[in-house]
């Protein structure tokens, strides 16, 4: 007997008939027709099922400040507002601001979420140390990866990486660096790989994050992801100075990235709110196209990365939002299109976090996202909403398809 059976549910691969999946033990157990008896029964109603939006970039910490904030403009700005801000963070702060947008983000049908947390002499550890208590809390309903990262710099700032090997020891998933704001990015990549090593974990970069594709800090990233042996186990989020260069150089770039085995996550939202703001007209875009990208065989993402702050003073949570934002800058419209960008919210971050049980497949976690749509494109194109999702075969969240009610309805219930 099943402990969960999902009928009537179209899957994004298959192009036949609705079909249903059982759920034992909070895996997928079976999928097909006339499975058996079930504990619980729920149905999609021939809708499209998922296996839940993967977000890899979010900071969770500093999300739901713009009642405290006093300006907004460039990434130098953006930071500098954050720094001054977060030395009154308390955990409890933390705690709220971070439940808010997870609560968000889970009923928008995400199930995995990389979040960086930013670590330093001003901010100790209490962010970690609220986002680990926030992980514990909603386990049941989305598997939470933290990254530590110095946002400030690292060289440039005494005590930090001491503090970022502490919450290593703590229990941090991963290490980040942030090399743009150190005064020797060069050491601060070194350093962050020595980190890595140390405590054997992956590697997530904020990276090049500008518009000057005369230099770029890429180059170092993957002359040590080489060095260490770390291909497969290092991502570069932002990298918007790819965004700034011909489309032969991006073709090199972009072989040399899959060949080292480095993942590219971009952030539309955000780059399309800091980059280009000394331009008065024709503004550039600043989104990296990481469809090319994937074409040239490099593992890419699309993600939220910051939520009603300086960085980004808008966002709801929603991964297909992103994917739909992303295609619009892109200008992307084909169906093939749209399913590149449904998979850089999906398979691709799981690829990317290394995830090896995800997908709609037996013997995966049942992970399953009801959408309000039958086809996977259109989904992505009307954006479509999620109307019920699972965590490991828990529903965690619902909400009624939107209908309309027409006069005739109106007047026969009066």
């Amino acid at each position: 007997m099943f402990d969960l059976l999902l009928r009537d549910a179209q899957l994004a691969d298959s192009a036949g008939a609705p079909c249903d999946i059982g759920v034992i033990g909070g895996r997928i157990a079976a999928i097909g027709t006339e499975l058996g008896p079930a504990r619980r029964t729920e149905t999609a109603t021939g809708r499209l099922v998922l296996p839940g939006f993967v977000d890899s970039h979010l900071h969770l910490d500093k999300s739901c400040l713009l009642d405290r904030c006093s300006s907004e403009g460039t990434l130098g700005d953006a930071i500098a507002e954050v720094a001054r801000l977060k030395s009154d963070f308390t955990e409890r702060d933390v705690y709220a601001r971070a439940e808010h947008t997870l609560t968000k983000a889970i009923l928008h049908g995400t199930t995995r979420i990389r979040s960086h947390v930013e670590i330093d002499p001003r901010v100790g550890l209490r962010s970690f140390e609220a986002l680990r208590r926030l992980r514990r809390d909603y386990a049941w309903a989305v598997d939470l990866e933290l990254c530590v990262f110095p946002q400030e710099g690292l060289l440039n700032d005494p005590g930090t990486e001491e503090l970022l090997a502490a919450a290593c020891e703590a229990g941090a998933d991963l290490i980040g660096g942030c090399p743009y704001t150190d005064s020797d990015p060069q050491a601060h990549v070194d350093r962050i790989f020595a980190i890595a090593e140390r405590f054997d974990r992956d590697v997530d970069f904020h990276l090049d994050f500008d518009l000057d594709p005369s230099w770029m800090h890429l180059d170092a990233v993957i002359a040590a992801t080489g060095r260490t042996g770390w291909g497969g186990r290092v991502t570069v989020g932002h990298v918007t100075k790819l965004s700034a260069v011909p489309a032969a150089s991006l073709a090199r770039i972009g072989q040399k990235l899959a060949a080292a085995g480095i993942a590219v996550t971009v952030l539309p939202a955000t780059d399309l709110f800091l980059m280009g703001r000394g331009h008065d007209h024709n503004v550039p875009r600043g989104v990296t196209p990481a469809h090319r990208l994937v074409e040239l065989g490099v593992t890419c993402s699309l993600a939220t990365n910051n939520v009603l702050n300086p960085f980004t003073p808008f966002g709801d949570g929603s991964l297909n939002r992103i994917a739909n934002l992303y295609a619009h800058v892109a200008q992307l419209g084909r169906q093939a299109d749209m399913l590149c960008c449904l998979d850089m919210v999906t398979s691709a971050p799981a690829r990317l976090m290394r995830c090896t049980d995800y997908g709609i497949a037996v013997g995966n976690a049942a992970d399953m996202v009801v959408m309000d749509a039958v086809d996977p494109a259109r989904a992505v194109a009307e954006i479509a909403p999620p109307l019920m999702g699972f965590k490991r075969g828990v529903k965690t969240f619902e909400r009624p398809a939107a209908r309309l009610i027409r006069p005739r309805e109106l007047a026969l219930s009066a």
